[in-house]
């Protein structure tokens, strides 16, 4: 199987081209090449497809071989892949998801693409504004925001020394949220910039997530914490995340990098 290893600001997955390739199994497939030891390592596998009501389709699988509904930094990945790499030819596009069809303005750079925004959609508030929750005993409040697929932000005074690892499962898997959720954990460090780190879904700790950081900054907002425009730092870097009052829309931009290319036999 070919393969492309491609990341946004530290958030890899393995892409392949579906238009070229055939991957049978692809829960199964995620699994092998996520592995940082025996495998290609990365937080997942991502497929990209033909469509027939877009440009091309995007397939998400997690580390843990879950298909997730939508990736942020995935889809930046892929307008670059799909340009870079002649499959369009156009820096306008449309990409096929899980959480529906999103729309993708793409910034060139001696003809190939270096930055991508995407449309990201109109955020749904799932919680209440704020919503009080009990994990391990503690009561808390986290603000639920629907992006194409689920969060839960939680605002903390301090988060550099959180210990993902130990508490990650406990927000991930609780009963509140039976499919389980991605959860953010974020601090407010001006009202036009926020700090996060997020516990994915099927994943864990990753080093981005786009869809994390659009819901953070919607939730920031919403909550009267932050303005309209804010740059949300990740442990990869850094993305820009504007929300349209008169639209409703939640507008993502960020980098898109191809790191290297390979072939990997699959069991």
């Amino acid at each position: 199987m070919k393969f492309t290893k491609m990341q946004g600001i530290g958030n890899d997955y393995v892409y392949v081209n579906c238009f070229e390739e055939t991957v049978t199994e692809p829960e199964r497939v995620a699994r092998q090449i996520s592995d940082r030891h025996f495998g290609v390592g990365s937080d997942g596998l991502i497929l990209i497809c033909p469509s027939k009501i877009a440009d091309c389709r995007m397939r998400m699988f997690n580390e843990d071989g879950s298909e997730g509904m939508m990736c942020g930094n995935g889809i930046r990945c892929v307008g670059k892949y799909v340009y870079d790499h002649n499959i369009v030819d156009r820096l306008h596009i449309t990409v096929e998801t899980l959480g529906g069809i999103k729309k993708l303005e793409m910034t060139e750079k001696d003809g190939k693409v270096e930055a991508v925004q995407v449309d990201m959609g109109i955020p749904v508030l799932t919680s209440e504004l704020p919503e009080k929750i009990v994990i391990e005993g503690i009561e808390q409040e986290f603000v639920g925001i629907d992006v194409g697929n689920p969060h839960a932000v939680y605002f903390w005074p301090e988060i550099d020394h959180l210990d993902l690892e130990k508490i990650g499962p406990g927000y991930e898997c609780h009963t509140r949220f039976p499919d389980r959720v991605n959860t953010e954990f974020v601090r407010v460090m001006d009202r036009e910039h926020l700090q996060m780190r997020v516990w994915e879904r099927g994943s864990g700790e990753t080093w981005a997530c786009g869809t994390g950081a659009t819901a953070c900054a919607v939730a920031a907002i919403m909550m009267g914490l932050a303005e309209n425009q804010v740059e949300v730092q990740l442990k990869g870097g850094c993305l820009q995340i504007c929300w349209d009052p008169q639209s409703g829309h939640v507008f993502m931009k960020g980098p898109a990098v191809e790191v290297f290319q390979g072939e990997i036999e699959v069991e």
